[in-house]
């Protein structure tokens, strides 16, 4: 196991309690007080994941999480003090993947860890030309075997969780799937009736595609039940 993860956080007893448990796990830790070096090391040597403070010195978490994903697609999971749903959407919408509220347990934040690297493996693994399976529906491509989305011929660039669910949702086109439908199959968790998750990368996947909020042209709400792609 060689993946390194980088944390951010200006509280250094959590930091460093982190640091232990990721190396004592076999994993290589990039570790940074403030987010004007994290985001200097991203450049210089990218990272497997992110785990992000979001009270920041320098720079609110969120801002950094922005950052980031305006050149990268590792996994970024959010580690807050702040309960309140409408900060979590907010991660989440700005390319956040998971969150996870202190105080956390070392070891669901480890478990997390592995979720998430485990999906950006195989997102970036080649899939054998036999399973190789492709969409086009009005000008949006979407391809299993190279991982890629084009919309009208432009590249449109997903974070692996945007990927699996706006695949979820080509597979089952024509049918409206629940939001407990696509994070169980998604994320491999129970899905709680309090999770806004899936809706904040919905909202996001919306973003990426040009979509009108009143009238999407791809992924539409059918209220009370779900999602669909028709």
């Amino acid at each position: 196991m060689n993946e390194k993860i980088l944390i951010v956080d200006d509280e250094r007893e959590i930091a460093d309690l982190v640091e232990v448990y990721l190396k004592n796990d076999g994993y290589q830790v990039l570790k940074f007080y403030d987010a004007v070096s994290a985001l200097a090391c991203v450049d210089e040597s990218e990272p497997d994941l992110a785990l992000l403070d979001v009270m920041l010195p320098d720079m609110d978490g969120f801002v950094l999480c922005q950052r980031i994903r305006e050149n990268h697609l590792f996994p970024i999971i959010i580690l807050t003090a702040r309960v309140e749903d409408m900060d979590k959407i907010m991660g989440l919408t700005l390319g956040a993947d998971d969150y996870i509220t202190k105080p956390f347990n070392p070891l669901e934040l480890l478990a997390r860890v592995k979720t998430q690297l485990r999906r950006y493996t195989r997102y970036n693994q080649s899939v054998p030309a036999k399973e190789a399976l492709e969409f086009d529906i009005r000008g949006l491509s979407i391809s299993k075997d190279s991982h890629r989305c084009t919309l009208n011929g432009s590249e449109v660039f997903l974070t692996p969780l945007e990927f699996d669910i706006l695949w979820y949702l080509c597979v089952h086109r024509g049918a409206v799937v629940s939001s407990e439908e696509v994070f169980e199959a998604v994320w491999g968790e129970k899905y709680l009736d309090s999770n806004n998750t899936v809706m904040a990368h919905i909202a996001r996947l919306r973003e990426k595609l040009h979509e009108p909020a009143r009238r999407p042209k791809f992924i539409k709400t059918v209220w009370g039940v779900g999602y669909t792609i028709e």
